[in-house]
């Protein structure tokens, strides 16, 4: 139950759910609002029809009484015209229509001075009984209406008229089919269009992504709206000019290694000769460390800045040949397991990734181990050391730039400490990570987490 909820209130916190439910509580109310206004103009419309036919009763018998007075008198009296009867003595008219009687003052003019009212039915047939009716029990009794007016002569008419009941539909405003279709339909639109409103953000988000990965990434494709076009276009405008930043500063720093080439090469030809031993090896191995320390300074920055294609590969023959490589040149580096299939990455960034993080195995723990897994989706290769692993306060500082291993580790604390800083930025750009942890038998595990 918990995760149904948690779900619910992830999606309208998103933009989609919130367009979602503004779209259907917005078109569900204009629906309702529609019906309610449709259903007052046909209530409106139902008590003109009522009131049309009053009127035009009305006039009929007025023009009647206009042409022979006496014998419609006596006709009515009988009840030999059908709708239309001698009002009954001292009926007073508690709730007058006013429309009603300004339909009917327009018809007879000023002077007539109408009344006109809707009374019970009892009022024109004092002595109707249902049960005395043939297949009439049921059936809605007759509209009655009082009508008086003046006619042109300054007499003063009365006269009740009755006409067969029209039936008013029920109000379908409130109906709960109703209602439920309408939120239904209002809805699954709102669906569609929150989706179809959300997805150049999506785009964007995940090329976002991509971009906070990889420097590399390839630019939106600039369709949709005008406003849309204009945030893609502005969005691949900052990629392609982060991408030159990254650019110049790596040529710069090239250019400065390649300069720096030349008086180094000088500065060991002069160290070469100095006579004294112990000092001549002390300022060759500083001269050795200037050098590594400019050519990794290098390879840092040019690793934020790979521009590579990406390729389907072997994983595990490239792990295989990769612990090959490393014991002709006299390393313990074993290939342990692989998890075969191919993995499509960066291929030069990968096998940079992972060279530099068996020199780090092999320097601080004495050997490597390789393994390959897949799980859930993911490829996980595994590089372990049997050193005496890091302290676990210390496991996230490793990844910053010139931060080595203890010192208690074989070997000291060689290098530069930017290995696994160089290892982490070839990672992402293939959108890969990378993490350590200690072994629980000891060294240390590197892992590489990519999509499998």
């Amino acid at each position: 139950m918990i995760q149904p909820l948690r779900r619910t209130r992830t999606f309208f916190g998103t933009m989609a759910g919130q367009i979602f439910l503004i779209l259907t509580l917005g078109m569900s109310a204009a629906a309702l609002i529609a019906l309610t206004v449709a259903e007052r103009t046909r209530h409106h419309d139902f008590e003109r029809v009522r009131r049309q036919r009053v009127v035009a009763s009305a006039v009929d018998i007025a023009e009647r009484l206009r042409r022979n007075p006496a014998r419609v008198e006596r006709m009515m009296a009988a009840r030999d015209i059908y709708g239309a009867y001698p009002a009954p003595e001292g009926v007073a008219l508690s709730e007058p229509d006013a429309d009603l009687e300004a339909a009917l003052e327009q018809r007879f003019g000023a002077r007539s001075q109408p009344e006109a009212g809707h009374v019970p039915v009892g009022l024109c047939f004092p002595n109707m009984r249902k049960d005395r009716a043939a297949g009439l029990i049921d059936a809605p009794r007759p509209d009655c209406w009082i009508v008086r007016f003046t006619d042109m002569h300054g007499a003063r008419r009365s006269m009740a008229l009755t006409f067969p009941r029209i039936a008013k539909p029920p109000s379908t405003i409130f109906n709960p089919l109703y209602l439920i279709v309408i939120v239904a339909a209002s809805a699954a639109l709102a669906i569609l269009v929150a989706r179809f409103v959300s997805k150049p953000l999506r785009r964007l988000e995940r090329a976002a992504e991509a971009f906070s990965l990889s420097l590399d990434p390839e630019e939106i494709p600039e369709s949709g709206p005008e406003e849309v076009r204009a945030a893609l276009s502005t969005f691949n405008l900052m990629q392609r000019r982060a991408r030159a930043g990254f650019t110049e500063r790596t040529q710069l720093l090239a250019a400065i290694s390649h300069d720096l080439q030349t008086p180094l090469t000088r500065l060991r030809l002069r160290l070469e000769l100095v006579e004294n031993l112990e000092l001549r090896e002390r300022l060759l191995a500083d001269h050795q460390a200037m050098q590594t320390l400019v050519r990794e300074g290098l390879d840092l920055a040019s690793s934020t800045e790979l521009r590579e294609e990406w390729s389907a590969i072997d994983v595990d023959s490239l792990l295989a040949s990769m612990a090959e490589d490393a014991q002709d040149l006299g390393q313990p580096v074993r290939f342990v397991s692989g998890c075969g299939g191919t993995v499509r990455v960066k291929p030069n960034a990968l096998t940079r990734c992972i060279g530099n993080l068996v020199d780090n195995a092999v320097r601080y723990g004495g050997s490597a181990d390789i393994s390959c897994v897949r799980a859930n989706g993911r490829l996980l290769i595994h590089i372990r050391d049997h050193g005496p692993g890091v302290p676990g306060d210390q496991i996230a500082q490793m990844f910053e730039p010139f931060t080595r291993g203890p010192s208690s580790q074989p070997g000291g604390r060689h290098g530069t400490g930017i290995g696994l800083t160089i290892a982490r930025s070839l990672a992402l750009s293939f959108e890969a990570s990378v993490r350590l942890r200690n072994a629980e038998d000891g060294g240390l595990t590197a892992t590489i987490d990519m999509r499998g």
